[in-house]
C-alpha cells in the first residue's frame, strides 16, 4: 500500500499588474467616479474663469505678482479639489464594503495590503492626473485675461510650474487620504466628513483657539496648509518653516500632505490585516 501525502492548495498571489487592473476596472465602473472626476474638472476651470473675469472689479495690484496668479489658477482645484478628492478615495473603498464585493476580492487576492496599494496607485494616478489637467487647463484658459492686464505668468516664471505640478499632487494627496479614512471607517458618511473636517474645519477649528505655541504649529502643519504652500512660490532663501509668520515652505508643504496622506493609509493598512472584513 502506498501512501500519498496530501498537498494543501494556497491561494496563488496574483500579479500586481492584475490587481492594477481590476481595480481600475472597479474604480472607473463607479458612477460616482465619473461625476467626481468631471466635477473637479469644471470646477477648477470655471473658478479660475470666474477669478480672472472680475480681476478688475476687484482691483488690480500696482506691480506683478505671481502669487495673485497662482491664486486665480489653483483656487477652484484646490479649494473644492481636496474636498472632491478626498471624498472620491473614501467611496473607493467604502462603495466595497456596502456592496459586499470585497469579500470575493480579498478571496482571490488574500494579501490585503496588496489590494489596498494597488487601489491606493490606481486612485492616486487618476485624481492626480485629472488634477494636473485641471490646473495646468485653468492657467490656459485664464492667461488671455491676465495678461490683459500684464499679470500673465509663463513657464519662464520662478517657481510657477512647480507650483502647479504642487496643486495636482496635492488633490491626489487628499484622495490618498481619504482612502486611508474610508479604509479605517467603513462608512462613506463618516469618512466624507472626516475629510471635510481635515481639510476645511480643523484650520477654521485652530485659528479661534488662543494662539499658544502648540496651536500655532498644529495649524502650520494642517493638511490644508500643506496644500497652500504646495501651490505657491517659496521665498528666495526663506527658512523651511516659520511658526511665527505661518509660512511654510514649498517642500516643506509637500512633506506634510505626504505624510498626511503616507501614514493615515499605513495605520489603514494595519487596521485592515488584523480586523475581520
Amino acid at each position: 500500500m502506498i501512501m500519498h501525502t496530501p498537498t494543501i492548495n494556497r491561494p496563488q498571489h496574483l500579479r500586481f499588474s492584475y490587481l492594477l487592473h481590476s481595480e481600475y476596472i472597479k474604480l472607473t465602473s463607479l458612477r460616482v467616479t465619473f461625476l467626481a472626476l468631471v466635477t473637479l474638472l469644471l470646477v477648477g476651470l470655471g473658478a479660475s474663469t470666474l477669478y480672472a473675469l472680475t480681476l478688475e472689479d476687484a482691483g488690480l495690484p500696482e506691480t506683478f505678482s505671481v502669487g495673485l496668479v497662482l491664486d486665480g489658477v489653483t483656487i477652484g482645484a484646490v479649494v473644492f479639489g481636496q474636498i472632491i478628492a478626498g471624498i472620491l478615495g473614501v467611496l473607493a473603498i467604502t462603495t466595497e464594503y456596502s456592496s459586499g464585493t470585497i469579500h470575493p476580492t480579498f478571496i482571490a487576492a488574500p494579501g490585503r495590503l496588496r489590494v489596498l496599494m494597488a487601489k491606493s496607485v490606481v486612485v492616486f494616478l487618476l485624481v492626480t492626473t485629472t488634477a494636473l489637467v485641471t490646473v495646468f487647463g485653468a492657467w490656459l484658459t485664464s492667461y488671455p485675461f491676465f495678461a490683459e492686464f500684464g499679470l500673465q505668468a509663463t513657464p519662464a516664471t520662478r517657481g510657477f510650474i512647480m507650483a502647479l505640478v504642487g496643486a495636482g499632487i496635492y488633490i491626489g494627496c487628499c484622495a490618498i487620504f481619504g482612502l486611508g479614512i474610508g479604509t479605517l471607517l467603513r462608512s462613506a458618511a463618516g469618512g466624507s466628513m472626516a475629510v471635510i473636517g481635515a481639510t476645511m474645519l480643523l484650520p477654521v477649528f485652530l485659528s479661534v483657539l488662543p494662539p499658544t505655541d502648540p496651536v500655532r504649529y498644529m495649524r502650520l502643519y494642517t493638511l490644508g496648509h500643506a496644500g497652500n504652500s504646495m501651490a505657491g512660490i517659496g521665498e528666495v532663501g526663506g527658512p523651511f518653516a516659520d511658526v511665527t509668520d505661518m509660512y511654510l515652505s514649498p517642500l516643506g508643504g509637500w512633506i506634510t500632505a505626504i505624510a498626511w496622506a503616507g501614514i493615515t493609509l499605513v495605520i489603514a493598512g494595519v487596521i485592515l490585516r488584523r480586523r475581520d472584513v
